[in-house]
């Protein structure tokens, strides 16, 4: 509910109300159309009360660090993914060549 989630955090429950309308913050809805706030949607909250309060972020640059900070999320996992597939390579490449290598013709010389 949204007055338990400002007086948790002292803020004022226009200023959800603003940092929603601004795109900062989109908590879930119930059938009743009451915001439902995840624990994610509190250390979202709270990353954005950090910006606002103790860096003095205004709210257009708010949403620059956050749309920054989901690109930089999204490129650590396709890079994690990146690196997954090539240690899979290697492998695959490492044991091929050890299979080949077992099977290769060594001419012996007396």
């Amino acid at each position: 509910m949204i007055s338990a989630v400002a007086e948790m955090y002292s803020i004022h429950p226009q200023t959800l109300r603003l940092y929603e309308r601004f795109g900062l913050f989109k908590p879930s809805r119930s059938q009743g159309n009451t915001r439902l706030y995840t624990d994610a949607d509190l250390e979202h909250l709270e990353v954005i009360l950090t910006l606002a309060r103790d860096m003095g972020v205004n709210l257009a640059g708010i949403e620059i660090i956050l749309n920054m900070r989901e690109k930089m999320l999204q490129m650590e996992e396709q890079m994690q993914q990146f690196i997954r597939f090539v240690q899979d390579e290697l492998i695959s490449q490492t044991a091929a060549q050890a299979r080949r290598s077992r099977t290769a013709i060594v001419p012996f010389r007396r």
